[in-house]
Formats: structure tokens, sequence, C-alpha cells
């Protein structure tokens, strides 16, 4: 069991930290736009390029151009190729002239010199130990050129001889067209070049190759990259914190929630604690409140329940004891009249043990009929209306009569089960009947009285007996009380038995279900004497939430 709430709690947790982690979709997916980016600069080196390539193509037409008889225009090699190197020595340029014939004749990358080219090449820094910064700095840019954002480009081969036909875009050049092209060295590096026409009086003498390195674009490139990496990695590190900071303040005490919860479920006794954190103020903290009251509840009905359990075992003793006896006895006595005693008690026995069943198992249905009946708007004034028909059919001279006095033109509606609030009234107003002489009169009233915290429906039954002793106003609301005269040698007094003391308690547990309030009080007269007994039942107008 704790395994399977481990397993809910680190699922939440993992929910939980998944979605928060979807955010940074948006740092990785920038990098699927970087292309669009690096493409801007390769696109400005290029134009910086192709100016410079025009400025010189210019200068080479201009100067280190001549006119050879019966061969034409032509370039002058020595010529071109000082004036490139001097033209390119501000910038870190690398410029090849090629002429018609796609020959190479002049590059920068070379020392003219009496016996021969010398190539110039810039030596590579003096080797030295590899530090921890070196290390780090060489496994980011691991990292880097892994990432999206790094395009694929041809590779940069260098052949030699050099020859036009080496380079597309000194091909298109030799056609009068300017054109441009990207590659990557094989050790790593981009390398952009441009090639214009070089021309005299337009016509195309030769093709002018202008080569960089793409340094400042990887340079570019790698610092994006790295601003990208690193606000991601600060995102990861706080949305996982953050999370785990999240998933712990609802998983765990959810996971104790339910732990406790099972804990009561399983338990035996009621050791079982559910967390208090009802100090959150949030739907955790509503959460442990409200399962706190639903325990406690549960503990109340079941004390309710082996208390009525209890209650019932006592008062079904008592007639079968009386019957056991009764029917041990009359097999012993050959008396008639005292068998005739003996069976009238036992018929009696019976009869209150049937009573006592039939009301024992209206007690017991009514928390589930409660619970399933659905509440609807009540007219009180139809309801003891109808009441009013049934006592005038059952009036009698040996019966006491009802004055019935209701607040005419006023809204008596209450919310509550029909068939259970007349059940209500008919306890109380046949136990006031029961109770009061037969010369007086029962008095029935009902109300609209306002209060502050709204309007309620009050309904009063007053009789004119002999009142209930004040230290019983609440005991006769108590299941199986009964405080009434027994019959005596004169007939006065009801037989014992009779009523099985469940009305009061069953007329409380209604008008409670419906929101209400049910008390007793006595009646005194102008010297303060009791005069009878009043019942009070008190309920809400309205519909309930």
């Amino acid at each position: 069991m704790w395994l399977a709430q481990r397993r809910a709690s680190t699922s939440l947790t993992r929910r939980i930290l998944a979605i928060n982690l979807l955010v940074l979709i948006v740092p990785i997916g920038s990098f699927f736009f970087l292309d669009q980016y690096q493409q801007s600069l390769i696109d400005s080196e290029i134009a910086a390029l192709r100016t410079q390539g025009e400025v010189f193509a210019g200068a080479v037409g201009a100067g280190a151009v001549g006119v050879s008889p019966g061969i034409g225009q032509r370039v002058e090699p020595v010529r071109a190729n000082l004036m490139l190197r001097r033209l390119t020595d501000p910038t870190n340029t690398r410029a090849r002239l090629f002429v018609n014939t796609g020959v190479l004749v002049a590059d920068t990358q070379y020392l003219t010199l009496s016996r021969g080219f010398v190539q110039v090449q810039e030596l590579p820094p003096p080797l030295s130990e590899i530090g921890f910064d070196d290390w780090l700095d060489e496994k980011i840019s691991a990292v880097l050129n892994w990432l999206p954002g790094n395009s694929e480009l041809p590779l940069y081969e260098e052949t030699s001889p050099s020859n036009a036909n080496n380079y597309v875009e000194v091909q298109r050049a030799l056609f009068g067209e300017q054109a441009a092209a990207v590659r990557r060295q094989e050790a790593g590096g981009m390398v952009i070049s441009v090639a214009v026409p070089v021309q005299r009086y337009r016509q195309v003498v030769g093709a002018l190759m202008l080569t960089t390195s793409g340094v400042e674009v990887e340079k570019a490139m790698r610092a994006i990259r790295l601003d990208i990496l690193q606000v991601f990695a600060i995102a990861l590190g706080v949305t996982i914190l953050l999370s785990l900071y999240l998933a712990g303040t609802i998983a765990r005490p959810i996971n104790r929630l339910a732990a406790a919860a099972e804990r009561v479920r399983t338990g035996r006794g009621r050791h079982a604690v559910i967390p208090d954190f009802s100090g959150r103020r949030d739907e955790i903290g509503e959460l442990s409140r409200d399962l706190r009251g639903m325990t406690e509840a549960l503990w109340q009905r079941m004390d309710a329940i082996e208390r009525f359990a209890a209650d019932v075992a006592h008062e079904i003793k008592n007639p079968l004891t009386s019957l056991r006896s009764a029917v041990e006895t009359v097999a012993r006595v050959d008396d008639p009249e005292q068998q005739k005693r003996l069976m009238s008690i036992i018929v009696d026995d019976v009869h209150r043990l049937d009573r006592l069943i039939s009301d024992i198992s209206d007690a017991s249905r009514l928390d589930a009929e409660l619970s399933r009946d659905v509440p609807t708007p009540i007219d009180v004034r139809q309801v003891l209306g109808a009441l009013t028909d049934i006592e005038r059919s059952v009036a009698s001279d040996n019966r006491s009569s009802i004055d019935w006095h209701l607040e005419a033109d006023t809204d008596l509606t209450v919310c509550a089960s029909e068939s259970r609030l007349g059940q209500v009234f008919r306890n109380i107003i046949a136990n006031a009947i029961s109770f009061s002489p037969t010369e007086k009169n029962i008095t029935v009233r009902a109300e609209r009285v306002r209060k502050r915290e709204g309007d309620v429906v009050t309904v009063s039954v007053e009789d004119d007996g002999p009142g209930i002793p004040p230290e019983n106003l609440e005991s006769i609301f108590e299941r199986f009380y009964s405080d009434r005269p027994i019959e005596g040698p004169d007939g006065k007094g009801e037989k014992f038995g009779t009523h099985s003391g469940l009305g009061l308690s069953i007329s409380r547990q209604i008008v409670e279900a419906a929101d209400g309030r049910i008390w007793a009080e006595n009646r005194r007269n102008g010297d303060g004497v009791i005069c009878g007994a009043r019942f009070v039942v008190e309920l809400p107008t309205g519909a309930r939430d």
C-alpha cells in the first residue's frame, strides 16, 4: 500500500515537472531559427566582399591590363599581384586573379620572387599545456556545434595548381556575372568567397576571386548559441527547483492525507489522525478540514449506531423477559383466571414488541431515506391544512379539539421533505393531545419571523397539560425516553408500553436534516405556574444550498 501511494506521489511529481518543462520548448525552439540569423550574417559578409571585389577589379582593370600587338588586352601578372597585395593588406582577405583561360596568374597568399613563388601562411599559436578552461571551452564548442542551427556546408578544397574550373563562382565571373559561395574547411571553419569579372572597355579579361574566413560569423553564431544555452540552463535549473517545490507542497500533503485515510479505513481503532493542513488557506487546507470533519462525523455516526443498538437491545429485552416469564408460568398454572391474565400479558407484550420493532425499523431507515430525499419547496400552510382535515375526521367527545392560527397572506414556504415534515407535525400534535385534558383545546400557530440570519417559518403546538419537568426539556428528545403516567386502578393514564419513546427523537432528526430546530418549553400563567407545554419547530425559508 505504501508503495502504491509512493508511486502515485511520484507520478504527480513527474507530471508537474513535465508540464513546467514544456515552457522550455521556447528557448530550445529558437535553435531551429538560427539558420536565418546565420544566413543574414553571411549575406552581410558577401555584400562587403562584393563591394571590395568591384573596387579591386576596377583597379586591376585600369592599372594591370595591357594591350599586346596581335593578342589584344591581357593581364600583367606581376603588376596585378603587386596591386592586389597592396589593396588587400589592410583587410583579412585573400585575392586570386584568373585569366580567360582559367589559369591563376595572381594570388596574394604567395610572394613573387625572382626564382618563383613563396607561399605566405599564418602559423598557429605555439602549443601550451591544456588547462581546465581550454578543456571546458572545447566541450562547450562540441555541444554548440552539435545543436541545431549549424547548417551543413559543402567542403572547401584547394588544388595545386588552382584553376578556374575548381570554383563555380569563378567560372560565372569569367562570363561577366558576379557570384558567391560559402564552404567549410575540412579542419573546421567557414570560407566565404566572391568572384567578380575584371573588365577593360567592357571586355572581360579575367575573374577576381576574394576569399575570407567566416570567423566573425562563427563568433556571432557561437555567442548567440552560448547565450541561448545559458538561458536554457538557468531556466531548466529554476524550473526543476520550482517544480520540486510545487510538487512537495501538493503531492506530499496529499500523500499524507491519503495514507491517513487508508489507516482510518483499515484501522481497528481510532488512533489514526488526519493531518491538519487547515492553516494553508488553499484547496489542500480545505481538503484536510473536510476529511477531518468527515472522519469525526464517521466516528459520531458509529457511536450513534452503537448507542442505538444498545438501546434497542435494552428495550427489546424487557418485553421479551416479561413474555418468557409469562409463557413459562402459564404452563404451570391450572387456574383459568390466572391463565387468562397471563395470556393477556403475553398478548400485550407481543403487541408491544410489534410496535417497538416497527418504530425501530422506521428510525433505522430514517437516515437512508433522508439522504435520498431531495428537499423541495413546501407550503407549511398546506401541510397543516391536510392535518386539519384528518383531525376533523377523527374528532370525538373524548378527544381535545385543535385551534388553528395560520398567518393569512404570508408566505410559509420551506424546503424539506413533505411526507417527513407531516410526520413531525403529526407526532407533536398527537403528543400534545395525549397530555391535554379533553375539555381543553390544542393551539397550533404558524408564522413567518424575520431574524438577523434570515427569515424562518415557526410552527408552535401548545397544550394545557401538566407541562414538562424543567430538567427533562432536552431528555424527551432522546431515543426510547418516555415520561407518561402509567394506567392505574382508576383507569387513568396509559397502558405501559403504548409508546416506544422514538417519536420526538425521529422528529428532531427530520427537522435538523432540513437545517431547522425543534425544542420544547413550558407555558406559564401570570403567577409563573406551569400551565402546559409548547413544542416549537423552526425552519428556514427558501431553497437550501
